[in-house]
């Protein structure tokens, strides 16, 4: 195919992008973003499917199986701690202004420059040949489109491979400024590089799969043809299984946690997962449609794979390439031409939002605090001082094409001898130095600047070691002998076998040695000393983000020294008069309090009422608040990183932070006066717990003075009947000693009634009390409720035959036995028969029903009249002592009032429950429920 035919569909398919990101931010100019979308974002994760995925993986499949899935199910596995993990990080950022893995690192760790500095080193030359190999990518893949089909399984010139390679970096350099470079803000989201990373990947998914559906229905019979005819050879049989493969378990370990790193660590995907992301819950929809992504592009690898093998039985073409390849060779260069624009896209995407992100982090970290290191004191700020936010945005297109130039370097010396997948893993390998002092940063405190750089040291040094060195033997920047023998004839220093430890592959090796001195370094250091006053305050505010509101109330470690116009100046520097002037004014109505005084000119048209104003000899320049100066510093990390921000307000407007005994005594104050705080509060809890619970006391002792008095009334009450009746009865026989014996005989018979009732009452009164005060025993045993029920019945069976009054018994065969007292039990029944006797009418018409049946929790009994029955609001009071004596108007049955009281304890003694359902002349019917297990 025409080279000048490929470029112009290149050139075409980039300028498509640009319409795209330009169209998507215009929306956002229009308060229409297209970004703020869950599945825009999901996509945009998948920018970490690269070349590597679009051609590294086939080429990896053909020799090695099924080890390439490694790569993707870390991510995969990952994604459900995206929500703890991923999602602190976001919320960190988002407080902090942070707009990098540099920005987060540094900014834990006490804001250091240092350390921000080098984690921008490692970024750098650990990502660099992931770019040089994004870079190899597209320049084979144009060099295969535009052979003759003749010619595609003979190699390429070097010449002609670094001549392609070149100009692909030029066009990527400019397309990534236009793209992503065109605001000194770092956290202003580049909405529309989003939309056009998101479209990119469903691209080059369409892309992929049907170069896999061409090759699999195309070239062969379905899926089942592919892996038949591969497994009818030995050598792509053994590619089934990972033993076959030749993939040991200690490697696929490695795989899956070096890619489990990637997805947060990778520059590129800290930018669109954390810095991008606009809606915490979009988080919710990627966790599952992310790895839904990498699964449906990875479906088609191994047909690829095994099918390139099968056509390609003399291995003369580069398997990397199988998935343009195979349909140029098959007589398909359209089909090819779209697979090519589906690599470019895997690779341009990659290469754009990786270059992004480095580029801020080298401005951030590496230019911009050598150029404000130097503090001004007493005298004016050089020219260039003003002009600081130009600096940044240009430092920041010349990182761009620094880190394209270093990637084109690597890949002219050493990336174009190595496969794509060896090159990517260099890269995971570098990135995974971050995992200690990240997830340290994140859920623990101990952790300081000293532990965390000299971690990162060590693991940097071993990584490059082991794992880069190496790779510069083929191109002989390196002598052979320093892999075989070691430096200066040192085996023990063999990069491959370090310390002697020999049977791990070298991927394995060098993570298992970085790691060790990582973690050990960064955990002993860390330990070792205390963090300082402001490692302290980071600490905080990282470890416990979700108890902290975002905002303003960040608390503050500056002295108020430096004045408003010069804090003003410096925020406009960097964000621009507008952008200065809506934060000022939003602080002012956060801070009503810290509008300083101003002389009564003209507010300028431009400006902040409070901030803008000129000052008058009456009213000289106040200081800014020390609140302020935080803000300040919040705001300038979005457009500098937070280690160059604290830097900048040190050196440009004169301020400085509080000494270290200072930032002590305040925390040492601030706890105690906290402490004090929760102290009264702890206090003020427990005193309005104690004082509810005295009122309810005394409400129960109010309560139970009122029923002493009621019941000593209604027993001296009911005591005074009987005794005046016997009384009158025997004045009367005294009086009139000649009253004929049949009527003597009536008085007679009516003072026994009466003594009778009386002793009745006392008995009942006296067992009332044994029972309330606990002194009441049981003499239990197992009973059989048949018989005590025969026996009650018994004992009432004269009141029904007078009142003829009709008995429905429902006892079924078969019961278990109750634990129980059969007197007092008996006494229950009586008594509830009793009650229902005295409600049914007289007039023959009366009906008592008395069952019993199994339950879960025991044996219920029950005992039902079609008397008068009892209003619902009745039901509970009616078991209190002298109830019916002390409510005379409600139509009832005769009686103490003591019945049913002594029934509910008798009841409660066995551990059951009683109670009533009933309704006014519709009977009642009294219910109660005994366990089967005695308490």
């Amino acid at each position: 195919m025409s080279p000048l035919l490929v470029i112009g569909f290149s050139f075409g398919y980039l300028v498509l992008l640009f319409g795209v990101a330009y169209a998507a931010e215009r929306r956002v100019a229009a308060r229409r973003s297209l970004v703020s979308n869950p599945y825009v974002y999901a996509l945009s994760m998948a920018v970490y499917c690269t070349a590597w995925t679009y051609y590294g993986s086939v080429g990896r499949a053909a020799y090695f199986g099924l080890e390439f899935v490694g790569i993707y199910l870390g991510p995969t596995l990952m994604a459900p701690l995206a929500w703890l993990v991923l999602r602190k990080i976001i919320r960190i950022c988002r407080a902090q202004r942070l707009s990098s893995i540099a920005d987060f690192i540094s900014a834990r760790y006490g804001k250091s420059a240092g350390l921000g500095a080098l984690v921008t080193v490692v970024c750098v030359l650990g990502v660099v040949p992931y770019i040089a190999l994004q870079i190899k990518a597209i320049a084979a893949s144009f060099n295969i489109l535009t052979r003759v089909p003749g010619a595609l399984n003979q190699p390429v010139e070097d010449a002609a491979a670094v001549s392609s390679a070149f100009y692909t970096t030029v066009a990527l350099a400019f397309f990534t400024i236009i793209f992503g470079v065109r605001s000194v803000e770092a956290t202003e989201r580049h909405e529309g590089m989003v939309l056009a990373v998101a479209m990119e990947s469903l691209f080059k998914l369409v892309a992929f799969l049907v170069a896999g559906l061409f090759v699999t229905y195309g070239l062969f019979n379905g899926f089942a043809d592919v892996f038949e005819r591969a497994a009818a050879l030995p050598e792509l049989s053994r590619l089934f299984t990972l033993d076959g493969a030749g993939t040991a378990p200690g490697q696929w370990f490695t795989l899956l946690l070096l890619s489990m790193s990637a997805i947060l660590l990778l520059p590129r995907q800290f930018q669109v997962a954390v810095v991008e992301n606009v809606n915490e819950d979009h988080l919710r929809k990627a966790m599952w449609l992310f790895p839904l992504y990498l699964i449906v592009i990875n479906l088609l690898v191994l047909p690829l794979a095994f099918g390139g093998r099968l056509l390609d039985a003399g291995g003369l073409l580069d398997a990397d390439m199988y998935v343009l390849a195979l349909p140029l060779q098959a007589g398909h260069p359209w089909l090819a031409l779209l697979i090519y624009l589906g690599g470019l896209s895997a690779a341009s995407s990659m290469i754009i939002v990786e270059t992004i992100a480095l580029s801020v982090m080298m401005s951030n970290h590496l230019l911009m605090p050598l150029l404000v290191r130097g503090p001004v004191r007493g005298g004016s700020r050089p020219r260039w001082f003003a002009r600081l936010g130009q600096a940044t945005l240009h430092s920041r297109r010349l990182a761009v094409v620094l880190v394209l130039l270093l990637a084109f370097g690597y890949y002219a010396a050493v990336g174009h001898l190595l496969p794509l997948v060896n090159i990517g893993l260099i890269s995971f390998a570098a990135v995974a130095q971050f995992v200690p002092v990240v997830l340290g940063g994140l859920y623990w405190k101990g952790g300081t600047r000293g532990g965390a750089t000299a971690g990162l040291l060590a693991g940097f040094a071993v990584w490059f070691y082991t794992l880069v060195l190496p790779t510069m033997v083929a191109p002989g920047l390196v002598p052979e002998s320093f892999l075989t023998q070691g430096p200066a004839g040192l085996g023990w220093l063999r990069p491959g076998a370090l310390l002697g430890l020999i049977g791990l592959d070298e991927l394995s090796h060098g993570l298992f040695w970085s790691w060790l001195l990582n973690i050990g370094l960064y955990l002993g250091l860390s330990l070792r000393r205390q963090p300082s006053a402001l490692e302290q305050r980071q600490a905080q505010l990282f470890v416990d983000v979700f108890r902290h509101e975002a905002g303003f109330e960040a608390p503050t470690s500056w002295h108020s020294a430096a004045p408003l116009p010069d804090v003003r100046a410096l925020l406009v520097g960097f964000l621009g008069k507008k952008r200065t002037n809506q934060a000022l004014h939003a602080f002012e109505e956060h801070f009503p309090e810290t509008r300083p005084p101003a002389a009564k000119t003209p507010v300028p048209s431009d400006g902040n009422p409070a901030y803008s104003v000129t000052p008058s000899l009456r009213h000289p320049v106040p200081p800014a608040d020390p609140r302020l100066l935080s803000y300040a510093e919040k705001l300038l990390a979005g457009a500098v990183g937070p280690a160059s921000a604290r830097l900048l307000l040190r050196s440009s407007v004169g301020v400085e932070d509080i000494s270290f005994d200072n930032v002590v005594g305040i925390l040492r104050e601030s706890q105690q006066l906290l402490e004090a705080n929760r102290q009264l509060q702890k206090q003020q809890r427990q005193l309005q717990r104690l004082t509810g619970q005295l009122q309810q006391a005394y409400d129960q002792l109010q309560e139970l003075d009122q029923h002493k008095d009621e019941f000593l009334y209604t027993v001296t009450h009911e005591l005074r009947t009987p005794l005046t009746s016997i009384r009158a009865l025997s004045e009367i026989l005294t009086d009139n000693p000649d009253l004929d014996e049949e009527e003597r005989q009536r008085f007679l018979l009516t003072i026994t009634r009466e003594s009778e009732r009386l002793s009745r009452l006392i008995t009942l009164v006296l067992d009332l009390e044994k029972y309330e005060s606990g002194q009441a025993t049981l003499e239990k045993r197992t009973l059989d409720v048949a018989d005590v029920i025969t026996d009650a019945l018994d004992a009432v069976g004269q009141l029904l035959r007078d009142k003829q009054i009709q008995l429905d018994l429902a006892v079924p065969p078969g019961l278990p036995g109750l634990p129980g007292d059969r007197d007092r039990l008996m006494q229950v029944l009586v008594n509830l028969l009793s009650n229902a006797v005295k409600s049914c009418r007289a007039d023959g018409t009366g009906r008592i029903g008395v069952g019993v049946e199994a339950t879960p929790a025991g044996l219920r009994l029950w005992v039902q009249d079609n008397g008068k029955g009892i209003a619902p609001e009745f039901h509970q009071v009616i078991f209190d002592k002298f109830f019916q004596a002390r409510n005379q108007t409600m139509r009832k049955p005769e009686g103490s009032g003591l019945g049913l009281a002594i029934t509910k304890k008798i009841v409660e003694l066995h551990a059951g429950r009683i109670w009533v359902e009933s309704q006014p002349e519709q009977g009642a019917r009294f219910s109660l429920e005994l366990p089967l297990k005695g308490n």
